[in-house]
C-alpha cells in the first residue's frame, strides 16, 4: 500500500491526524508500535553511520571572518567548499542575539511540556501543515516518524495564521516574532556571502531574502525504547533556499548523507546548523547541493530542535542564475515562478526525488 501511495500524485498539505509520540513515550512502552518500525531503512547496510571522525568533520564557518576584509577571501573559499561538497555546515558568530535563542528554546520546551489537550488547541487543520501534529502523513498505512512538531509560517506578517500561534506559554508569540527576525538577519547575511562565493550579484539575492518567506518548525523527539528501529525524521532534502537549525541541547540526532555515509552532526555550543535547500541548488545551477539528511533518536533522552526554512521573495523566479548560463553553459534546471515551484512540491509523487522533477 505504501508503494502504491508513493507512485500516486499526492497533496502533501492534506496531513492526517496521528497520535502524539510524546504521550506514547510517557507510557514507557517496552517495544515500539509496528507503525513506527523502520528496520529496512535504519538497518540499511549500504549506509554506514559515521560519528564525526576527524577526517569527515562537518565544516565550521565563522560569520565574523566572512565580513572581516582581512579574512573574508579565505573564509569565502571555505564556505564555497562546504556548500559544494557537503551542502551543510555549522555557523558560529552568526550574529543572532543569544537572548533570543535562549528565549525561543525555553518557549519551545514550555509548549511541548503543556498537557496534550492544550497543545491540540493549535492542532493542524485539514488541508494544512501548519499547527501542532506531524508533517506529510497522507495515508493510514504509511510508517510514522518518531516526533511531534509545531509548524508555523512567520514572515512576512500577512502570511501568519495567528489562530495556530500558541498563546500559552504566554510569551510564545512575542518570542517567535523576535526569533524570526533574528533568523532573517542570519539568512540574509549568509546568502549574501554565498552569492559572493559564487561570484554573483550579492545585493539582488540579499534583497530577495530580506523580503522572503520564513517558516519555523519546532520538533520534539521523545526517548524511544528501540531507537535503532525508528526514524526521528525520514531522509529528505529541503525545498527551501537555505535552512537554519538551532539545537536545544547537546543530544546529537541530525545526520547528513555524505559520500554514501551518514555523518552525525555533533552539536557545537552557540552554533546554528545551516544547509542548502533546493532553491539554492537550482540558483547555483548545481554547483551547490541540497543534501539528504535525517534525524535519529535516543533511548534515554529527548531531543528538541528549532528549524527555520528560509525562502526568497515570492516575486523571485526559481531558476539558475543568468551568470551561469549566459556563456553557453546549459541550465540544468527549469525556471518556475514561486507559485509553480510550491505547487509542484506539494502535489507530486513520493517515489521520485523532488529535485529530479525540476531537472531539464
Amino acid at each position: 500500500m505504501e508503494a502504491e501511495a508513493a507512485a500516486a500524485t499526492l497533496n502533501l498539505e492534506c496531513c492526517l491526524s496521528v497520535p502524539s509520540v510524546q504521550e506514547l513515550a510517557i507510557q514507557q512502552p517496552e517495544a515500539v508500535p509496528p507503525r513506527y518500525i523502520r528496520d529496512h531503512v535504519v538497518g540499511d547496510v549500504d549506509h554506514v553511520i559515521t560519528v564525526n571522525p576527524s577526517s569527515d568533520r562537518v565544516p565550521l564557518i565563522d560569520m565574523n571572518k566572512l565580513v572581516d576584509p582581512d579574512s573574508q577571501d579565505a573564509e569565502l573559499r571555505r564556505l564555497h567548499s562546504a556548500c559544494k561538497h557537503w551542502g551543510l555546515f555549522q555557523l558560529i558568530n552568526h550574529g543572532a542575539a543569544d537572548e533570543s535563542l535562549r528565549n525561543m528554546k525555553k518557549q519551545a520546551q514550555e509548549f511541548f511540556d503543556l498537557p496534550l489537550e492544550e497543545k491540540k488547541r493549535r492542532g493542524q487543520k485539514p488541508g494544512s501543515l501548519e499547527g501542532y501534529g506531524q508533517a506529510f502523513v497522507i495515508s493510514e498505512e504509511q510508517k510514522l516518524d518518531w516526533n511531534d512538531m509545531i509548524f508555523l509560517r512567520t514572515l512576512p506578517h500577512e502570511i501568519r495564521k495567528l489562530d495556530l500561534w500558541p498563546e500559552n506559554p504566554p510569551k510564545f508569540r512575542e518570542t517567535l516574532e523576535t526569533y524570526s527576525e533574528e533568523m532573517r538577519k542570519v539568512a540574509t547575511s549568509l546568502v549574501r556571502s554565498m552569492a559572493m562565493a559564487l561570484e554573483l550579484e550579492a545585493q539582488e539575492i540579499t534583497d530577495a531574502y530580506q523580503e522572503g518567506l520564513y517558516e519555523v518548525r519546532m520538533t520534539l523527539y521523545p526517548p524511544c525504547p528501540e531507537p535503532e528501529r525508528v526514524i526521528g525524521i525520514t531522509q529528505h532534502a529541503d525545498y527551501s533556499g537555505i535552512t537554519l537549525l538551532l539545537e536545544c541541547g547537546n543530544i546529537p540526532g541530525l545526520q547528513v548523507l555524505k559520500d554514501g555515509q551518514w555523518v552525525t552532526v555533533t552539536p557545537v555550543d552557540g552554533a546554528i546548523v545551516a544547509n542548502i535547500g533546493h532553491i539554492m541548488e537550482i540558483m547555483s545551477n548545481g554547483i551547490y547541493k541540497a543534501p539528504d539528511h535525517r534525524a535519529m533518536v535516543n533511548r534515554f533522552k529527548e531531543r528538541r530542535s528549532i528549524t527555520t526554512f528560509c525562502f526568497p521573495s515570492s516575486s523571485v523566479k526559481i531558476g539558475p542564475a543568468k551568470e551561469f548560463t549566459k556563456s553557453g553553459t546549459p541550465p540544468l534546471y527549469r525556471t518556475l515562478t514561486y507559485a509553480e515551484y510550491r505547487h509542484m512540491f506539494y502535489n507530486r509523487r513520493l517515489d521520485v526525488p523532488f529535485i529530479d522533477m525540476l531537472k531539464i
